[in-house]
């Protein structure tokens, strides 16, 4: 028997594959499905289930894909409503793979066909449980992806199914089952997820928040609805498209893989409704890149952040690529939905400067230039998460998240120089690139971020817990 998690780090998101004798499920799979037929055949197994544990909002699943090319039947728990053939398990229904057993266990609350598979081997003993999004290490599912189905099913609500499925379904398993959650820390699924991606479900009992023993149901939903903020907006469109279905990413790959000389992809560009993304390292964008381009580097939480920011899965894309990789880039957008790249630019940004065209710039300096030039008046602008800004930031600092941009930009001062920083500089000239794209171009990015700054003599304000304050 072999159960392997197959962790993506930039999605922050686990596959899992199991095979046993010859035959192979995959569970949550991820759009590019290569590398899960690869594994079924140096196994020399035949994949036979596909099971989803709910429909997923954070990316698009290889289901529809996998189960074209690998012949296996999709699984989906009670009360889901797909728009393909699938099997609509119902609860405690057991699934054969090899000598090994795959129980569905219906679990609402994240979404209402949330579902948990608990995975029995040949002895009959239950080995682990593949969670999904219900529960994850040190945290569970946001109970609010799926109110907008009606007006009636509200985030409290799906809160307290939550809680009754974690107690009568999970919490009374044995406290050495292995807990595989879909996701890890970075995903928008939950707020407080470990950078663990498994753990046993009796450590979880004694260390995740929200299976406290003594947890009444009240307690349960106000913590996790308190500090939750809004989902990313590509989230319902993800849900749609795993619902719907969607084009086969063969399909994208050739549509999009297209090589622009410079002529034609400003010609691409200036179609009006073209963003042009630029995913090259942080670095190289500030020294360098097409006016009114997006900066979202591949080097980063690429899809995540394209999702968040783009919002609009129907945004037609022209890409400026690392040599080498425009077809990564093509499948990591596609991971999120965005499948209208028309293509991307040959030759790179080299090609479009001796070609003659135009490129623009963004002062960029180090932590210790900024500690030299800014003075008390300096407005400087963090565009961290609340919880980094409020755990440290610079003295007078204000926090704009990034994530909160495109609602908050027109509060930036276009005549007014300012210093934009982040953690490390990565979010911080995603954030120049966009409010550069809105005609405000007066900021100075700090290199190297709140990494750089603490260590220098720039005053900073920590954080002190009000209960603590004298």
């Amino acid at each position: 028997m072999k159960i392997e998690q197959i962790y993506t780090g930039c999605i922050a998101q686990a596959a899992y594959y199991l095979e046993d004798n010859g035959e192979a499920a995959i569970f949550d799979p991820l759009r590019e499905v290569q590398p899960y037929l690869d594994k079924a055949a140096k196994d020399n197994a035949k994949i036979k289930y596909i099971f989803e544990t709910h429909f997923h909002a954070d990316f698009v699943s290889g289901h529809l894909d996998l189960a074209q090319k690998s012949g296996g039947a999709i699984v989906y728990g009670p009360t889901a409503t797909p728009h393909f053939k699938a099997i609509i398990a119902t609860d405690n229904q057991e699934f054969k793979v090899g000598r090994y057993t795959v129980k569905a266990i219906h679990t609402p609350g994240h979404t209402l066909e949330s579902t948990c598979y608990l995975l029995t081997d040949e002895n009959g003993k239950p080995h682990g449980i593949i969670t999904g999004d219900t529960l994850f290490i040190g945290d569970v599912g946001r109970p609010d992806l799926a109110q907008a189905l009606t007006e009636e099913l509200t985030q409290e609500k799906l809160a307290s199914y939550l809680y009754d499925s974690l107690r009568h379904k999970i919490m009374p398993l044995n406290d050495d089952l292995i807990v595989y959650p879909s996701h890890g820390a970075g995903s928008a699924c939950g707020k407080n997820m470990s950078k663990e991606t498994t753990d046993t479900l009796g450590n979880q009992k004694k260390t995740n928040y929200a299976l406290r023993a003594d947890m009444s149901k009240e307690e349960f939903i106000k913590e996790l609805l308190e500090g939750l903020g809004a989902p990313p907006a590509y989230f319902p469109q993800n849900v749609l498209m795993n619902i719907q279905g969607y084009e086969s990413l063969d399909t994208i790959i050739e549509k999009s893989n297209i090589a622009l000389s410079p002529a034609a992809f400003e010609a691409a560009a200036n179609q009006g409704d073209v963003i042009v993304l630029d995913v090259r390292h942080e670095n190289d964008f500030v020294k360098a890149h097409i006016p009114n381009s997006i900066f979202i580097g591949i080097q980063g939480n690429f899809a995540p952040w394209v999702g968040a920011l783009l919002k609009d899965v129907h945004q037609k894309l022209v890409l400026v690529t690392p040599e080498g990789r425009e077809e990564e880039t093509i499948t990591r957008l596609s991971r999120v939905g965005f499948d209208h790249v028309l293509g991307y630019l040959q030759g790179g940004i080299d090609a479009w400067v001796n070609a003659g065209f135009e490129t623009d710039s963004i002062a960029s300096i180090s932590p210790e230039e900024f500690s030299a030039k800014r003075t008390s008046d300096s407005l400087v602008i963090d565009v961290r998460k609340p919880g980094e800004y409020e755990a440290e930031h610079v003295e007078n600092a204000v926090n704009i998240p990034l994530d909160s941009v495109n609602e908050n930009f027109q509060s930036i001062p276009k005549d007014q120089p300012f210093f934009l920083h982040c953690a490390g500089g990565y979010r911080s000239v995603i954030m120049a690139s966009i409010l550069k794209s809105r005609g405000i171009h007066q900021m100075i990015n700090v290199e190297k971020g709140m990494n750089g700054i603490k260590q220098t003599n720039v005053p900073c304000t920590q954080f002190v817990c009000p209960s603590t304050k004298k």
